[in-house]
């Protein structure tokens, strides 16, 4: 009983003096770290056209989710954060309310997983746009869409345009 309890506490003393050198190394590490320097007028714009999901919901709209995150956590301001995101071809049906997904799914008990995910995006002020001419391609109409959902004549000359007045470009 005796040699059972020097081993646990010769293991528990090993465990404890191996505890400093790794968070004094992770403090180290942790200083190194660049958070944002431009914390005023930060213009994102996000081109989302690729139907891939994260977490069970469209992967742009789950990553800009996440950068609204990252700024909260380097504490910039909300409303220094101008954000767009511009969705097309395949991704359109990302923003259609339930009753439009179904008829488009051709399942009367579907379900758009991304309907809360836009209305906290649009909460937090960015601009959720769909192009106008994927709608019309695929026959949506703006009664269709999730609201809050702003049309853009098309998603490219607004993608552009963006980048013209200074916005950050994100490909999904």
């Amino acid at each position: 009983m005796i040699r059972q309890t020097g081993l646990i506490f010769c293991l528990l003393i090993g465990c404890l003096s191996g505890i400093a050198p790794i968070t004094a190394a992770a403090a180290a590490q942790q200083a190194d770290i660049i958070g944002v320097q431009k914390r005023t007028d930060i213009k994102v714009v996000y081109d989302d056209k690729d139907d891939v999901w994260e977490a069970g919901i469209g992967k742009g709209l789950y990553y800009l989710r996440g950068l609204l995150e990252a700024y909260k956590s380097q504490g910039v301001p909300q409303d220094q954060l101008h954000i767009s995101i511009v969705l097309h071809g395949p991704t359109a049906y990302w923003l259609l309310n339930d009753h439009a997904y179904q008829r488009d799914k051709k399942d009367p008990f579907a379900y758009n997983p991304n309907s809360q995910v836009v209305a906290e995006l649009i909460q937090h002020g960015v601009s959720v746009e769909i192009c106008n001419v994927t709608m019309r391609a695929k026959g949506f109409t703006a009664e269709d869409l999730l609201p809050g959902v702003v049309i853009v004549h098309d998603a490219y000359t607004r993608l552009i345009d963006l980048q013209q007045r200074g916005y950050a470009y994100i490909r999904f």
